[in-house]
């Protein structure tokens, strides 16, 4: 299902805004804001990996813009609870809205409602955690969006059939997941000679996945194809691909951030990755994040910028909409600087 073609404009259109403000730096939370300026809280699910840097860089761009204070503080690992520790310091430092990507939203649940109960706000983006009294989840793309996307690549190379297999992150991770199921159905339904065979988590470590994808391929011989459900796992399949020498006969698409999935798209050991403009994603947690912490009611189709004109709400999901995913190839991958 190919990107439409305003999507993608639209992304590098906001990729060359960014680079003229995305030079300043988280301040501290507990530094004194100014006066009306809210204080933002972004939690990743683990700090310092690309993905969750150009989230960052698209945040600091709309504070900005829009007169918030945004830090992003997130843990060293994917451990749940070194997150939920990171959260609750927050509240302790009464910030006044946290956006959380969480790696386990039920170990979350508790310190979401804390938070809540002491007036602060929470949205989650990039990951939901639904059940929880989050305000607002910020999503990327739809399930069905991302799930079909990535079977339609990886079909293209394999001619509609054979087996695969898919190196995901964390267990617990609802974007991840509900893409997986996504796939599970649409494998069935569209590509009957194809076959998903087994799933594995990586967490977001990309050694991880390179050697959990090498076993993948020792147990299943005839394996055609792998999927890296997260933008660690894409790179570290696709590295398994090419030590093992199977380019060509192992097909690998995922969901990779452009620059660190580039190598192998050039070499051919990846074929496509499915993404979304990561930089607007973190622009539109940060401008919803300050809706929530001036009361401002979302709409059900909210001009966000110049880039972001019509960014869907939906009220029952209580879920704001990115748009739809890009299909990230070699041909297309420099326009993307992250």
């Amino acid at each position: 299902m190919p990107a439409p073609r305003r999507t993608l404009v639209l992304g590098v259109a906001l990729l060359s805004l960014l680079s003229g403000v995305a030079a300043c730096g988280s301040r501290a939370a507990d530094e004194p804001a100014s006066v009306g300026e809210p204080r933002v809280a972004f939690v990743p699910k683990v700090a310092g990996i690309p993905y969750f840097t150009a989230m960052d860089t698209g945040g600091q761009a709309a504070a900005r813009q829009l007169g918030i204070r945004w830090v992003s503080t997130g843990p060293s690992t994917v451990d749940p609870a070194a997150q939920v520790r990171i959260v609750r310091d927050l509240v302790q430092q009464r910030v006044n809205v946290i956006a959380v990507a969480p790696n386990d939203p039920d170990a979350l649940a508790p310190v979401i409602a804390d938070a809540r109960a002491k007036g602060i706000h929470v949205l989650t983006s990039d990951t939901d955690a639904p059940g929880t009294q989050r305000e607002v989840f910020v999503n990327q793309a739809s399930a069905e969006g991302v799930g079909t996307a990535l079977t339609d690549a990886l079909m293209t190379k394999t001619g509609g059939k054979g087996k695969y297999a898919i190196v995901s992150c964390g267990p617990a991770a609802a974007n991840l997941n509900a893409w997986i199921a996504v796939q599970k159905r649409y494998t069935a339904e569209r590509y009957p000679q194809a076959q998903l065979v087994e799933t594995v988590y990586a967490g977001e470590d990309k050694d991880n996945a390179t050697t959990l994808a090498k076993e993948l391929m020792a147990r299943h011989p005839d394996l055609t194809g792998l999927v890296g459900e997260c933008t660690t796992s894409a790179p570290g399949v696709a590295q398994a691909v090419r030590d093992q020498q199977k380019i060509g006969q192992v097909f690998t698409v995922g969901v990779g951030t452009p620059q660190a999935i580039k190598p192998y798209l050039l070499d051919g050991s990846a074929s496509q990755s499915v993404l979304w403009n990561v930089e607007s994603l973190g622009y539109l947690t940060a401008w919803t994040a300050k809706q929530l912490a001036e009361s401002r009611p979302l709409t059900p189709v909210n001009k966000v910028s110049l880039e972001l004109p019509a960014v869907k709400y939906d009220l029952p999901q209580r879920t704001v909409l990115l748009g739809d995913p890009l299909l990230i190839t070699s041909q297309n991958v420099d326009q993307f600087k992250y």
